[in-house]
């Protein structure tokens, strides 16, 4: 089909929503995307980072409440094993250096519920080292027989565990070389955890010895991996989950105000197109008339030579008269009133209408009518759109040629009529252009054809798409939709009269 080729005049084009950076203009999708990834990556480590060290320190304080808790039983039922009167705890009794310090305790008593309590304490699960300090940090007891007898000066956290009131004082870290009490009997795989024990007295106004256990509990660190690993999963998937959402909620907003910046930039033109060419084509029409009905009378009495040209004239003259009517109908406003219209009536009535340069131009037409569903449209519009295609296609095949019409309904609730020519065919430039207002082919062509035609498809909630193939045709598809009584049931039939 012979459509359309480039004019200078056509409407101003204006970079999409999401055009990178073309005429200084925010790319909204791309400056979100990378907003919303750094925003979104920054939150999810913070978030993972506070879980993750949330579970750590809570889990390493429950463990290290029950060990105190179990270490503190084990001390009040030695006692009560050993008849060790109950106004004595067994923080008083760990320093063998003070054996004779209370008398109302049997040294014997003192020494076995002692060595009880401390065999209790050295076979505790995942213990690395335990160890007992008396008041003035001497180290009493532990399980590495080399640092009983080493006193201890200058360690802050002893310290203030000797200065606090709670029932357990934790921390995890790794090996400290500088720290000649950490004398683990065996390096740990990862980290450890420290515990501060205090002993009080009977009154627990105040702490008279420390028992420090170094653990490594192999079960706790295997749960607090799996828990990292379930954290970090978690935050990594809700942050991919949360910025695809938004990602995809943008891209239908950038989409969205690029089709209504596009729609709104053709409504301008038109809009300014409209108001000049009508006062342009209401100036034209009057004259040509003139001409016309002149050049009519003067060919009732002209000779045969004169004749000829005269009727070029008449023939100039209907062809400048069409090309105002399809300028006025192109920049008309439509209504949005929706008819259910009989498509093969019009391709019949499109064809009665061009039965005569059909034959002129040796064009064979191959349609065969069958039983379609009304479709979605206004009767005038679509004959308008029929009009249109039809002289293009056989303005593509002057020496003659196929036209084929097809008819089909890919899917419910739509129909596609399919009109195929054997014309000269078309570049892939010319089709990208093909639908652009005031883009034409044709010599003397007003481009305004299938401007026209995509225009009146779209507002009836269909399409056209078309292909072609230089020197073997084109093809163009309309895709209607059909109409329904629930759809369009308020809306007028349109049929033939």
């Amino acid at each position: 089909m012979q459509i359309q080729e480039i004019q200078k005049t056509a409407a101003p084009q204006v970079p999409a929503a999401d055009t990178p950076g073309r005429n200084g203009q925010f790319n909204l999708l791309r400056w979100f995307s990378l907003g919303s990834f750094f925003i979104i990556a920054a939150v999810a480590l913070g978030l993972g980072y506070v879980s993750t060290r949330f579970v750590v320190d809570e889990s390493v304080e429950r463990d290290s409440m029950l060990t105190a808790q179990f270490i503190h039983a084990i001390g009040d039922g030695e006692i009560r094993h050993a008849g060790i009167t109950l106004e004595r705890t067994m923080g008083e009794m760990l320093d063998p250096r003070d054996e004779n310090a209370y008398p109302d305790v049997d040294p014997g008593s003192r020494a076995a519920a002692r060595i009880e309590f401390l065999d209790h304490v050295e076979h505790l699960p995942d213990t690395l080292l335990a160890v007992v300090y008396a008041l003035d940090r001497t180290v009493v007891w532990s399980t590495n027989p080399k640092m009983i007898g080493m006193r201890v000066e200058g360690d802050e956290e002893l310290d203030e565990s000797f200065e606090m009131k709670e029932l357990v004082s934790t921390s995890y870290h790794k090996i400290d070389d500088e720290r000649p009490e950490q004398m683990l009997l065996r390096e740990p795989k990862y980290l450890f955890i420290e515990n501060y024990i205090p002993m009080f007295n009977a009154d627990k106004s105040k702490v008279i010895a420390m028992v420090e256990i170094y653990k490594e509990p192999a079960d706790l660190v295997e749960r607090i991996q799996r828990g990292f690993k379930a954290i970090w999963l978690a935050t990594a998937l809700g942050g991919l989950v949360i910025y695809l959402g938004l990602f995809w909620i943008v891209r239908r907003a950038s989409m969205l105000l690029q089709s209504q910046q596009k729609q709104l930039i053709t409504n301008e033109t038109f809009v300014a197109l409209g108001e000049m060419s009508s006062a342009v084509a209401h100036s034209l029409r009057n004259p040509l008339a003139n001409i016309r009905s002149s050049a009519e009378l003067a060919q009732e009495i002209a000779s045969d030579g004169a004749q000829r040209n005269i009727g070029d004239i008449i023939n100039q003259v209907d062809r400048m008269s069409r090309w105002v009517r399809e300028l006025l109908v192109s920049l008309r406003p439509m209504n949005d009133d929706y008819e259910t219209v009989d498509l093969v009536l019009a391709i019949d009535d499109t064809l009665s209408a061009f039965d005569a340069l059909i034959k002129r131009s040796n064009v064979q037409v191959h349609f065969t009518p069958q039983a379609c569903p009304p479709v979605v449209s206004q009767q005038v519009l679509l004959t308008q759109i029929l009009n249109s295609l039809f002289a293009n296609a056989l303005e593509a095949m002057p020496k003659g040629g196929l036209l084929r019409i097809d008819i089909e309904q890919p899917q419910p609730g739509d129909v596609r009529m399919t009109l195929s020519d054997t014309g000269k065919g078309m570049s892939k430039h010319q089709q990208q252009m093909v639908f652009k207002p005031f883009f034409t082919t044709k010599q003397g062509g007003l481009g305004v054809g299938l401007a026209l035609v995509k225009r009146i498809m779209e507002r009836f909630q269909g399409s056209v798409e078309l292909t072609s193939q230089e020197q073997e045709g084109t093809r163009v598809c309309l895709n209607f939709k059909v109409a329904t009584g629930g759809d369009y049931g308020a809306q007028h039939t349109a049929g033939r009269g």
